[in-house]
């Protein structure tokens, strides 16, 4: 069908808008928008539809609900308080650090128009990651016992490698490293630990639907983890189980939008649509399992570094990963391999 530039398909809507059409669908089933109808039927999105499509999409990357913006529409702002107030403490947070970084530079500055030229350790200082990793671990089988360390952790770490490499029991390994780390399987709960929970997790849930999400029993319990107050680390094995490519990729923008001041995930997975390389930034964490058990390996996410082809191999779209969805490798016990 061809529209006009003011009357968009919902393909055509969704891509300027940057959602899916399944996230578009559901903002009308919510009844936040109203796409126009063709005398055919048609859905169609005019600048008055398209207008409001972008203030749900604004409000949604600030964190809100579906539901909390049909409450903000309605014109009941009490959400709004406490979305401005983590806002704000967030940008605080961001603003002492920019600042104390910038105190740093002006010295290093007033040094060096006085001709006393910066000692190299103080300008590597700038940039310098903690002196002691987030994690350190000797690696158990089926590796040799060697160290493994962790730099830091950020919000959000991947762990990928092809079949059989060792992963899983990486991905348990650095659970178990840090005091209160969690690690999450296949076999998940969805249970909340108390009231508070069980809202933040219907919040999430809530979020996720907004985004295209199918609500089902495997993406229960993720938005039970997401909204956890482990204050160490949680690991899922991997994320995009019994997931389809829109929930995937709801469950990443969710992530994206929402993990920037809570504890520290690490989700192991084989999906593109998870661990999207092309949208790494610089400060995006990789570990790498390779298939030959060498230790395993920080993989920087940019073309060219060592170890990112490897990555790319071990990654699939939904559609592949589901032909393969459970599959195993299994070893024969010693005896048979003689």
């Amino acid at each position: 069908m061809q529209s006009g530039p003011q009357n968009l398909s919902p393909a055509e809507a969704a891509r300027r808008l940057g959602v899916t059409v399944k996230a578009l669908r559901v903002y009308e089933e919510k009844g936040l928008v109203s796409p126009v109808r063709t005398e055919a039927g048609w859905r169609t999105y005019g600048a008055g539809e398209l207008s409001r499509a972008r203030e749900i999409v604004a409000l949604r990357s600030l964190g809100l609900s579906l539901r909390q913006i049909a409450d903000v529409f309605r014109g009941d702002f009490a959400c709004l308080g406490r979305l401005l107030e983590a806002h704000q403490a967030k940008l605080k947070r961001d603003l002492e650090t920019l600042g104390e970084q910038a105190r740093k530079v002006d010295e290093l500055r007033a040094r060096l128009a006085r001709g006393q030229v910066p000692d190299l350790a103080e300008l590597a200082g700038l940039a310098a990651q903690p002196d002691e990793p987030a994690i350190t671990l000797d690696l158990p089988w089926p590796w040799g016992g060697e160290t493994f360390e962790l730099p830091a952790l950020g919000p959000l770490t991947f762990l990928t490698g092809p079949l059989g490499s060792g992963k899983t029991r990486l991905a348990q390994c650095l659970a178990s490293a840090r005091p209160g780390g969690v690690f999450l399987g296949l076999e998940r709960s969805g249970e909340t630990r108390d009231a508070a929970h069980a809202v933040r997790a219907a919040g999430a849930l809530d979020w996720l639907e907004g985004e295209g999400a199918t609500i089902s029993d495997p993406l229960r319990p993720l938005a039970s983890a997401f909204t956890d107050d482990v204050p160490s680390l949680t690991v899922i094995d991997l994320v995009e189980h019994g997931l389809d490519e829109e929930t995937q990729a709801a469950v990443i923008s969710y992530l994206c939008h929402n993990l920037a001041a809570k504890h520290p995930l690490i989700l192991m997975t084989r999906s593109t649509v998870i661990l999207d390389l092309e949208s790494l930034g610089p400060g995006d964490c990789i570990i790498y399992c390779p298939a030959n058990h060498s230790p395993p390996m920080l993989v920087a996410p940019y073309p060219g570094s060592p170890g990112y082809e490897a990555v790319a191999t071990c990654l699939a779209p939904p559609a592949v990963r589901a032909r393969t969805e459970g599959v195993v490798v299994m070893r024969p016990p010693l005896a048979e391999q003689r």
